[in-house]
């Protein structure tokens, strides 16, 4: 007699949904503002998951680790390039925010199944590493705690620094892209002294516009994380 394998009637799981948009330039506090009202909405059940994309005017700033020194551009020298310090409640140092670079803010519930914040920064660094193979860059992610984020073999290419709510996070990555490099020089970036700041534009070349970078990141997001991703309008945020 042959017996026949009965097909499981279960199907898999739909993947959770992810919302996504573009934003252009926003300031940093609109983006942190933005960031809160999301994650309200999402733990009340109202929203489901938010990716962020989006660059900032320039800005230094300041994580839970960060200390003073390490911002060394003194406040007339930042009052004459136009950069703004703030304080954040990500993890990390100190970086930089500007134009040409894609930052990214995923609000994502962790629960039930992602509660593991180092899985999370890996996974967060995997997004990066993927989407830099776009433009032909091998890039790694940084191993201990002191070197999270990515890297193109000894340069510094994407900071991270997140930030957790009862297992929904805020924050997120910074790609630098087209990056005026220079305005690294006026601080310790993520308190590494002596780190090599690099971007797509310095190590191939020549860059992709933001809001084409930002469509590649985002269906790599939704890989990385298994979601299912959603275009979101603009004006739904503003």
């Amino acid at each position: 007699m042959v017996y026949q394998e009965e097909k499981s009637t279960h199907s898999r799981p739909l993947a959770r949904p992810l919302r996504w948009a573009f934003l252009g330039l926003v300031s940093y506090a609109e983006g942190v503002a933005l960031q809160e009202r999301i994650r309200s909405a999402i733990r009340l059940g109202k929203q489901p998951d938010h990716l962020l994309l989006l660059e900032h005017s320039h800005v230094y700033t300041l994580g839970r680790s960060a200390i003073p020194a390490d911002v060394v551009l003194d406040a007339l020298g930042r009052a004459g390039m136009g950069i703004e310090v703030v304080e954040s409640d990500r993890g990390g140092q100190v970086t930089y925010h500007g134009p040409g670079q894609l930052v990214g803010y995923p609000i994502l519930d962790l629960n039930p199944d992602r509660r593991d914040v180092r899985r999370y920064v890996r996974d967060l660094q995997a997004v990066l590493i993927r989407t830099l193979e776009h433009y032909g860059l091998t890039a790694h992610g940084g191993a201990e705690s002191a070197t999270v984020g990515v890297w193109v073999d000894e340069r510094k290419i994407a900071s991270i620094g997140v930030h957790l709510s009862r297992w929904i996070t805020t924050h997120g990555f910074a790609l630098n892209v087209t990056t005026d490099l220079s305005l690294f020089d006026g601080i310790v970036p993520c308190g590494l002294p002596g780190v090599v700041m690099t971007s797509i534009e310095a190590e191939v070349g020549s860059a992709p516009d933001l809001e084409e970078i930002s469509r590649i990141c985002a269906g790599e997001f939704a890989r990385v994380f298994e979601r299912s991703l959603q275009a979101a309008a603009v004006a739904q945020y503003f």
